[in-house]
């Protein structure tokens, strides 16, 4: 995997969403501006700190798809999605590593080691090359090119 950044339609839309997240009171965990199929799709990834529901979602939407149609960044067709990080978010950034030092992450693997393609622990350390996931009392450093993603990982008790 590789650390991602945002290419320059992604800043444009992350400097006009960042005021507005800020004043609702949320954070942008990221932004996706993809091409799927025939249809390219503009994805806000929103959060804060009691959660995001489907009214926070509406509140961001609102003001960031009027500044959108006012200074109209993209000149093609888009979907315009705004959303929910979600509880097992994916760490692409350096900055989502940062804060979830000390969260348990799931580490999906390319090949498997010790006969499992995914490392589930705390993370431990991180730097530009490698994640460090400590599982009990034991830590594995992986390199990020071995790693196809890194998600938080959240162990659901349905007991």
């Amino acid at each position: 995997m590789k650390i991602k950044k945002y290419g320059n339609t992604e800043q444009k839309i992350f400097d006009m969403a960042k005021p507005i997240a800020d004043e609702l009171g949320y954070d942008i965990w990221d932004i996706q501006y993809v091409k799927e199929g025939a249809e390219w799709y503009l994805r806000v990834f929103i959060d804060k700190e009691d959660g995001i529901d489907i009214d926070d979602c509406e509140a961001m939407t609102r003001p960031l798809n009027d500044k959108l149609d006012e200074l109209d960044p993209i000149k093609e067709g888009y979907i315009f999605e705004v959303g929910s990080a979600g509880l097992e978010r994916e760490l692409v950034r350096e900055e989502h590593f940062e804060a979830c030092m000390g969260m348990d992450v799931r580490a999906h693997l390319f090949m498997a080691v010790n006969g499992s393609k995914d490392v589930i622990g705390t993370l431990a350390a991180y730097d530009k090359e490698s994640v460090t996931i400590k599982t009990g009392e034991e830590e594995t450093k992986l390199s990020l090119s071995d790693i196809t993603y890194i998600r938080l990982y959240v162990e659901f008790d349905f007991n």
